[in-house]
């Protein structure tokens, strides 16, 4: 780039070369500003490579709008019947918790790029429910979600917490789906 004079006092004439392309792509990049508010972003976690493929998502949300990520992993709560249930439920569900807090950290370690905030929580309870709460809570500005898209029989046993999520969040929702066209820049 050369910056010449021009007949005008205190005016330049600035000279482009291939070189500055990005450089002039960055600032115009920069000059545009979005008209959306996002300062948190909730990426619910199962560790299933749909929710990982979700989190991507919400990577590049977060370096877009320079917003904080909180990866949400829940545990559903579980309950049994008969004497000894409790006690193996119990135990069960604070394995669930710690493995289940070591995979988020290490996630959140390995797949967040430095400069992007990012926090971990776990929960218990209903899947749909805790994430709704959680956005409501923390609170979101949105919420990045993954499905995987079940229909039929499984749709019907399984449910949908994506779709529970959707019609109650607190604020929007961004679905990831396992199969689609990909709009995400590699």
């Amino acid at each position: 780039m050369k910056a010449k004079p021009t007949d005008h006092p205190g005016g330049v004439t600035l000279e482009l070369d291939r070189e500055d392309e990005p450089l002039m792509e960055a600032a115009t990049r920069a000059a545009m500003k979005s008209p959306f508010i996002v300062k948190r972003i909730l990426v619910p976690i199962d560790f299933s490579e749909c929710s990982k493929k979700a989190l991507q998502y919400g990577i590049a949300f977060a370096r877009e709008h320079r917003a904080a990520i909180t990866l949400l992993h829940v545990v559903p709560a579980l309950s049994g019947d008969g004497e000894y249930a409790a006690a193996d439920c119990a135990q069960l569900e604070a394995t669930l918790i710690d493995s289940g807090t070591r995979d988020l950290s290490k996630l959140a370690s390995d797949a967040v790029p430095g400069g992007i905030s990012a926090d971990t929580e776990i929960r218990i309870g209903s899947p749909a429910r805790v994430i709704i709460e959680t956005a409501r809570n923390l609170p979101a500005d949105l919420i990045v979600i993954s499905t995987h898209g079940w229909t039929g029989l499984k749709h019907v046993f399984l449910g949908s917490v994506a779709g529970q999520v959707v019609q109650r969040a607190p604020c929007p929702v961004f679905v990831v789906r396992e199969r689609e066209h990909e709009i995400l820049a590699s």
